[in-house]
């Protein structure tokens, strides 16, 4: 449990001190299936964080517009049209400097930005993916489209919670 206390404050502290530089904020930037980075994104609410391990061993903060807060709030299924959900990842990464107050290797931080994805909800514009867009941004660019046609099939699974895998973390 201090694990993932920790684990929250420095997520946390990395969204509060990250200037909009840090290689997400080319909110210009199209994908390829017409999506921009919404802008003002950095700014909006925190729904969660989390830690993938393995070949990704990132940590990522999940942020949501005030649509997709008001309807986690209201434990609103399927979540309505104008939903956008935010997923920014950093490389996980010790922190020396934390450690040597700890006196062992024990903390981790947010290290360098790897990319950021998007969910968007318009259940017109993409119904034969639930009603979900999805995007993914790196160093402010759009990642080809290839890869973003695979999001769908990983959200599959959760179709039960409107193809959304993150639960709200008050």
């Amino acid at each position: 449990m201090k694990a993932v206390a920790f684990l929250l404050v420095a997520v946390a502290s990395s969204l509060a001190f990250t200037p909009a530089s840090s290689g997400h904020a080319d909110e210009k930037a199209t994908s390829n299936s017409g999506m921009t980075i919404p802008p003002g994104y950095r700014d909006w609410k925190l729904i969660s964080v989390a830690h993938e391990a393995g070949g990704l061993n990132d940590i990522r903060a999940i942020l949501g517009n005030d649509v997709a807060i008001k309807a986690y709030r209201g434990k609103e299924l399927p979540f309505p049209d104008g939903t956008i959900i935010a997923r920014l990842a950093w490389n996980y990464v010790p922190s020396e400097e934390n450690n040597k107050v700890f006196g062992r290797e024990q903390s981790f931080i947010a290290g360098p930005p790897t990319n950021v994805q998007f969910m968007v909800k318009d259940s017109r514009k993409y119904p034969a993916t639930g009603g979900w867009g999805f995007a993914q941004f790196t160093d402010g660019k759009p990642i080809n489209e290839a890869v973003s046609k695979t999001c769908f099939s990983c959200h599959e699974p959760a179709r039960a919670a409107d193809f959304v895998f993150t639960r709200y973390a008050p």
